[in-house]
């Protein structure tokens, strides 16, 4: 991928192109590089989500550090 795009959109992307492939009716070639976009984007969209999930899990303490975020499961 040449530049940034947001998530959703690699996401609709990927929908579509998925949508195409699954018809099966494209052209060989045509089918080739839409399967190397999609590889592409969803590389992209699971970088994204990894990001996110990383900044989910740690949290900031008193002192002004990253730590993870550990859930008390209800328990005093």
């Amino acid at each position: 991928m040449e530049k940034q795009q947001p998530f959703a959109e690699a996401m609709s992307e990927l929908e579509e192109i998925v949508r195409k492939l699954e018809l099966g009716d494209v052209p060989l070639e045509e089918a080739i590089d839409l399967y190397k976009k999609g590889m592409e984007l969803s590389h992209y969209c699971h970088q994204k989500l990894s990001n996110a999930e990383n900044q989910l899990i740690s949290i900031v303490n008193d002192q002004g550090e990253k730590q993870p975020f550990q859930p008390v499961n209800g328990e005093d």
